[in-house]
């Protein structure tokens, strides 16, 4: 990552690690440790920083009767709700005016949201997917990306998931058979 006219053309998307999540989900905070350190310095270099909001419209208009996650996110009240506090991104992790924040209404940062355009409009080519859960948002996200033909790389020890299994599974196995480059933060920052 040290080399600078590499890292511009480089997104670090940060996805779901957001206030109401981390409480209620309490594999969540392990992932804070590590971006809280990693962000500052992946920003540093060049890397754009995104960060994935999940959020669902409080009068439910976007969340469809065949989706049962989507129904369950919105029975759960304001940890959801996109006009709430608890869809904040956590304070650990500090959002600069140069950040790009993306709400997204489902679990791909790609799926219905502007995240394609934003990275496009800075030229980006490859992204660094990471936060909760690694078996929903970042699977969701990584596959979205490489469709949209991004090299895609993800963080073993800056993603979580309640299921340490699949997260290992996804991260050893699935990720690199399918391409994606799969290291810890820290070899990332220094590769």
């Amino acid at each position: 990552m040290t080399n600078s006219s590499t890292q511009k053309r480089t997104a670090l998307i940060v996805g779901d690690v957001q206030t109401g999540i981390v409480r209620e989900f309490p594999f969540a905070r392990s992932v804070i440790p590590v971006l809280a350190e990693t962000i500052p310095l992946a920003r540093r270099v060049g890397t754009h920083i995104v960060y994935l909001r999940a959020g669902l419209r409080p009068n439910g208009t976007d969340v469809h009767p065949n989706n049962s996650v989507m129904q369950h996110f919105h029975s759960m009240g304001e940890v959801f709700h996109d006009t709430s506090e608890d869809t904040s991104i956590v304070n650990a992790l500090t959002v600069d005016p140069a950040d790009s924040v993306v709400l997204k209404r489902r679990a791909s940062g790609f799926a219905g949201t502007d995240l394609d355009m934003v990275l496009r409009s800075k030229r980006i080519d490859r992204v660094v997917v990471c936060g909760v859960a690694s078996s929903a948002m970042v699977a969701a996200t990584v596959y979205a990306a490489a469709d949209l033909d991004y090299e895609v790389a993800s963080l073993t020890d800056a993603c979580a998931d309640p299921d340490p299994e699949i997260h290992r599974f996804l991260m050893e196995m699935l990720f690199p058979a399918r391409g994606v480059a799969v290291s810890t933060a820290s070899d990332w920052l220094t590769s």
